[in-house]
């Protein structure tokens, strides 16, 4: 078990071997015929679309609540462990998470049949308030994605040192960033209600 906890790898692999055995699983108990129809289909994209925006609001917030407010208390010689290796990290599985949730978001519309719906946020004919709520979920979610791949990413290599930048546009550019992602913070409340209240029909 050690072998298996002890390395990040290792957990992810059990985690999803267990998930698939669990699925197989339930499925043979309950399911009559072949349980890995379109439904099946839906509820696994639905379960990507979530695992992927789990990864990337989870990062969203850990820099919001957790990273940028602290810093000030970080003493200056352990900044450096931050702006070199964790913060790089971290803005790899945020910004990858965040084309994850919009990429499995998309398929997962158009699965559905509400794609062209929730993109007009319900105003053309047949639309519902489902798609009302599911599109301005997406309409957020999609201003959030740009925002971390064509503000926060760029203006955090800068920052970061990870493009050479001078240390006035290096710190126009932490200011840009840290804005643009309390931007996200804030939609994120609004995004995340849409999204569930679609799912639950109660809006």
């Amino acid at each position: 078990m050690a072998a298996i906890l002890s390395n990040l790898r290792n957990t992810v692999i059990a985690g999803i071997v267990l998930t698939i055995i669990m699925t197989l699983i339930v499925a043979g108990w309950h399911s009559e015929g072949n349980p890995f129809g379109h439904t099946w289909g839906l509820f696994i994209m639905r379960w990507l679309h979530v695992l992927s925006g789990v990864m990337w609001i989870g990062i969203l917030w850990y820099f919001n609540f957790v990273q940028i407010p602290n810093m000030p208390n970080i003493p200056d010689e352990q900044k450096p462990a931050i702006g070199k290796v964790i913060a790089p990290a971290a803005l790899f599985w945020f910004r990858w998470g965040a084309m994850a949730t919009i990429v499995t978001g998309l398929i997962l519309a158009w699965m559905n049949g509400y794609l062209v719906n929730a993109i007009t946020i319900g105003l053309m004919e047949g639309g519902s308030s489902t798609d009302t709520a599911i599109g301005i979920g997406m309409w957020l979610g999609t201003i959030m994605w740009f925002n971390v791949w064509f503000i926060i990413w760029p203006n955090q290599k800068r920052a970061l040192g990870i493009v050479d930048a001078d240390a006035d546009s290096k710190a126009k550019s932490a200011r840009t960033a840290m804005l643009f992602s309390r931007t996200n913070t804030l939609l994120s409340f609004p995004m995340l209600y849409a999204m569930v209240s679609a799912q639950n029909n109660f809006y």
